[in-house]
This record gives structure tokens, sequence and C-alpha cells, in this order.
């Protein structure tokens, strides 16, 4: 099986050419609207902050959310003080990392993760994880946004929990492209959908109610399109909106995501439509 001949969104922003060239491989036609900018803190010292805090032994632990969020705060730091400094910091602790991601800049910084979370590297399995060690000061580095519910789990078990917030997740400011694929789903011109995070779903429902296209893409999303998804967090998402996710792959990865579209976009999609 394959893609082809199918219109197949995907809402990537950083990794959107490598998505593009996915579904290129299996013949789909792609449909690019980065719908994420990434964008650092306007707070400068946050990182100087951060590393005197840990020099002053602050913090047992440090959970590293995603790769993007230490590089920022590496490259934040840089202009301030040695590198070298956070890496010594950072090495007076445990670290969790949450996958692979934040593995490769830790390796850039010399030092390797005491904790890495398996998949689906969602926040249930950073607590899981954390319940079976005796570290209960821990700093969070976090992704675009705060993590309410893991931070509420962990002081459960007994922890101090710092968030350490160096970026933010924004629409994207070129906005074009996203205000298309709202109009392309809206028409019934698009015939899968490729999910890879929660704040996609929002920033696409975002824009679809500036347009006033909301009801007509959840529409869509439910009866008209293929609707693939990483991880169970994705999937939540979707279903907090009444969209079931038809195609979840074994693993949350993008290439996994792309081949199990392709294994069943056409199934789904010809059974969404006959059945509307």
């Amino acid at each position: 099986m394959s893609l082809a001949g199918l219109r197949v969104l995907t809402l990537e922003s950083r990794k959107a050419k490598d998505m593009e060239t996915l579904i290129l491989r299996e013949e789909g036609v792609p449909i690019v609207a980065p719908s994420v900018q990434e964008r650092a803190h306007e707070d400068h010292d946050v990182g100087v902050r951060f590393v005197e805090q840990l020099e002053a032994g602050a913090f047992e632990m440090v959970i590293l959310m995603t790769g993007v969020g230490l590089a920022f705060l590496r490259d934040s730091i840089a202009t301030q003080m040695p590198v070298e400094r956070l890496s010594a910091a950072l090495g007076r602790t445990v670290l969790v990392a949450r996958g692979p991601k934040p593995i490769g800049v830790l390796r850039q910084l010399g030092l390797p993760p005491q904790v890495v979370i398996p998949e689906p590297n969602t926040w249930k399995e950073i607590v899981a994880a954390v319940a079976e060690r005796p570290e209960r000061r821990i700093a969070v580095q976090e992704y675009g946004r705060p993590n309410t519910e893991m931070n509420s789990a962990l002081e459960a078990l007994g922890a101090v929990v710092t968030p350490v917030a160096v970026y933010r997740w924004e629409l994207p400011a070129e906005l074009e492209p996203l205000r298309s694929a709202v109009r392309v789903l809206a028409a019934g011109e698009c015939d899968a959908v490729l999910f890879t995070s929660s704040i996609q779903l929002e920033h696409l429902l975002e824009v679809a109610g500036d347009l006033g296209l909301r009801a007509a893409v959840l529409e869509a999303l439910r009866k008209k399109v293929a609707v693939a998804s990483i991880g169970p967090v994705m999937t939540a998402a979707l279903g907090a909106q009444g969209v079931e996710a038809d195609i979840i792959p074994r693993h949350p990865k993008m290439w996994a995501l792309v081949k199990a579209a392709a294994e069943q976009a056409h199934e789904v999609r010809g059974r969404k439509r006959l059945a509307d």
C-alpha cells in the first residue's frame, strides 16, 4: 500500500521538510502548513538563574522535556557565561531525558542521562520513573507550555517542582499556509491529516475559528478524512474535540506515522466518506 493520489496535510513546522519527503516517498501529495513557532523566552536571565540554582544545590533532578528546549537553554547562557559551567552544574544532578531528543544535546554538553523515558515518552512514563527514585527536588525544563498534570502528579509523590521555561509555542509568523489548509479541509479537498503534537490541533482550530470554519474543519476530521495521530496525548486531544484517531502507529515516530498512513489511509477515507 501507499499514499498514491492522496492529498495529505502535515502541520509540522521544524521538521516540515522531513515530513514532506516521507509523504512524497509514499507517493502522496503533501499539503504543508507549518502550525507552530518556537520562540525563546524574552527573559534572557532565566538560564543564568537556573545555572546558579544548580550550583547552589537547589535541585537533585532535572527533567529534560525536549532537545530544542535544552538547546535554547544552552544558547541563551552562552552569551553570559561559559557553556561548560552549565555542563558542570547539570552534572551534579540526576538527568532525566524524555526520549532520545534531549540526549543528543546532552551529548554535546558531555553529559549522559541517568534516566531515559521509554516510548511513548509521555508525562505518565516520567512520573512512573521518578516514583522509583529518591530525588524529590526537581527542575523541569519545559516544552512550549507548562505541563500542569505532570507537575501535579510529581508533587503528589512529595516532589518540589520548579519549572524552567526557556521557550514557548506561538502561531507561526506567516499564517497563510495554515489558513489555506483550513480552507482545504473545510472544502473537503484533503484526504488525510497527520498530527504529531496536540498544539498543532489547537492552532489549526484557532485559525479555523478566526476564519469562521471551525465547525467545518471538525466535521471534516470526524467524517471525511483519515486522521493519523502519534502518541496517547495527541490522540486524547483529538478525542476531546470529538475526533477519533483512525490511524495510530506502533512507534511515536514520524516515519512510523507516515508508514501507517500509507497502509491504512485509503481504506479509512473510503469508509468514512461512504458512511457520510
